[in-house]
């Protein structure tokens, strides 16, 4: 006869041995399902590699210039307009051309330059140029406006001073105020080192949603959930080792991103504790995986299960940040950003990685996920233990 306690760590190494086991089980399964193998690689690797290269900087955007002048001071200007920002794409003979390049995408910025312009520079009588911006793309167009903004106002200093007989280095002496920025985290505003970092979350919720989910909708398709069902093991010994199975998988991708593509590609700084990063990111994981459970139980196959994923990932991809600053929502949105999961693991995942935050600085973030993963988590394990228990 055994006493109460060995009955009992009988029963504890039974439920472990179990576990483990059915852990294999699924990272085995996974593993033979090469397809999902492939997309989990491409999403952590390929796709943060490319959000680093595609930035939203002003680069080498083509400036053609009408010039009535064809003066000294009318290629002083055009010549102000000079990589890395501008790249000079040639003079047009008439306006209507230049639009017709801007209609057409062949050109960002025609610079328009009226008749007799050096004239009255020279002489002291006000003169205009036009710039004409393509703002199909609103961020590239705001930039190009305001750099040519910048360019043209500082030419036109340039010339007052001239005119008076002044130089820059004559006002030194004279009492201004200057306006000096201080830019912190991210000092070169480098968009290599926010992008992919944006990036890797939004993959780590698709993956938390989509893996779990599509670990039992396989089951569902091969017929081998009803065999589980019939085995001694309980609704919970099922459901647990789907979710950390697929949470170690998001873990070793997460890893290898942050290696190989966002230090090793883009030299991202790191700056806070990858423990409390990982930890933070296992948590997340396994709790936003409730949504992939539930989803699971809503599904027939596969591709209802990607369908009903994508439902839920734009209201929360939308409502975090990550491609709307908040600051540009309306009132009630910025009010709904609070239910959405991904809004505070970004702001995790920034403050660690990028400010070198602890949670004394981030622990109302983190309240904010246990509370979301914790109501998440309970409705995606009681939907699937009634469906499947």
């Amino acid at each position: 006869m055994m006493t109460p306690n060995e009955r009992m760590t009988s029963r504890l190494g039974l439920w472990l041995w179990r576990f483990w086991a059915m852990t294999l089980k699924e990272l085995i399964q996974l593993g033979r399902d090469g397809l999902l193998v492939f997309a989990i690689a491409y999403l952590f690797l390929f796709d943060t590699y490319m959000a680093g290269n595609v930035g939203m900087n002003l680069n080498n955007a083509v400036v053609v210039v009408h010039d009535a002048d064809q003066s000294a001071a009318s290629r002083e200007l055009i010549y102000r307009f000079q990589p890395p920002y501008f790249k000079q794409g040639g003079e047009v003979a008439d306006v209507r051309t230049g639009q017709r390049l801007l209609d057409t995408g062949g050109a960002l910025v025609v610079l328009d330059i009226p008749p007799r312009f050096e004239h009255d520079l020279l002489t002291g009588r006000p003169t205009a140029v036009q710039v004409q911006v393509d703002a199909a793309n609103t961020v590239l167009g705001f930039l190009a406006a305001s750099y040519s903004s910048q360019i043209i106002g500082q030419y036109g200093f340039d010339q007052a001073l001239a005119r008076l007989g002044q130089s820059a280095s004559a006002l030194e002496n004279v009492p201004i105020v200057q306006s000096e920025h201080r830019v912190w985290y991210n000092p070169n505003q480098k968009d290599a080192w926010f992008m992919p970092l944006s990036e890797l979350l939004v993959v780590i919720t698709i993956m938390s949603i989509m893996l779990p989910a599509a670990a039992a909708v396989r089951e569902k398709e091969r017929g081998t959930i009803e065999q589980l069902l019939v085995t001694p093991l309980s609704s919970l010994q099922i459901l647990l080792p789907k979710v950390v199975a697929m949470t170690l998988v998001i873990l070793l991708g997460t890893a290898a991103s942050l290696g190989l593509v966002l230090h090793g590609a883009f030299d991202f700084p790191m700056k806070g504790s990858l423990t409390l990063f990982f930890t933070v990111t296992a948590l997340y994981a396994f709790t936003t995986a409730g949504l992939g459970l539930y989803i699971a139980t809503l599904a027939r196959n596969l591709a209802q299960a990607a369908l009903l994923a994508i439902l839920v990932l734009m209201p929360m991809i939308f409502l975090s940040g990550a491609w709307t600053p908040p600051e540009a929502m309306p009132a009630g949105l910025r009010q709904a950003m609070y239910l959405s999961p991904l809004y505070h693991f970004i702001e995790m995942g920034y403050g660690i990685l990028l400010k070198g935050a602890g949670l004394d600085v981030l622990w109302d973030a983190l309240l904010g996920l246990a509370l979301l993963g914790m109501a998440i988590f309970g409705l995606g394990a009681w939907r699937f233990r009634r469906q499947f228990g």
